[in-house]
């Protein structure tokens, strides 16, 4: 199943056009995702580097974990949000880009891995964790982040 008809609608959508055509819409949004961007990957840094035991480690990591997830869920949702207008004006280019495609199969595994066996392993007894586990979890969070961060900077550098 090709996804080029849904892309090719986003390029022709009216909407796409008005973003390409007001001056003031795409510096905005795009301002507003850098902000939602900062927030989400505050949220995601401060628990990955609490499970490396590098920040915050008077407080429980379970602790960490539950504070900052208000934050990483609203972070999420307005990087969506803004996020979307950028995909929808230049759809086409996205399409064919293999940075976009890497930068959407990271974004994935992340937010699985974060919402999953991150999480699990946050809210765990840290007692129990042992030294590896959050260290591993920790050191992987970063890695699959910086590589989505990565994949979006090469979108607009080499598309």
């Amino acid at each position: 199943m090709s996804l080029q008809p849904f892309f090719l609608w986003m390029q022709e959508h009216a909407f796409s056009a008005y973003i390409l055509n007001e001056t003031w819409f795409s510096p905005i949004v795009q301002v507003m995702h850098l902000i939602a961007l900062a927030v989400f990957a505050g949220a995601i840094l401060v628990v990955d580097l609490r499970l490396l035991g590098v920040g915050l480690t008077r407080v429980p990591l379970a602790k960490v974990s539950e504070d900052a997830m208000p934050w990483m869920v609203w972070g999420l949702v307005a990087l969506l949000i803004t996020g979307w207008p950028s995909v929808m004006s230049t759809a086409m280019k996205q399409y064919y880009s293999p940075f976009f495609w890497w930068k959407m199969e990271l974004l994935v595994l992340g937010l699985i891995f974060a919402f999953t066996v991150r999480r699990r392993l946050a809210s765990m007894d840290e007692a129990k964790l042992g030294p590896v586990w959050p260290k591993a979890a920790g050191m992987f969070s970063i890695a699959v982040w910086t590589g989505v961060a990565v994949g979006a900077r090469l979108i607009g550098l080499l598309s």
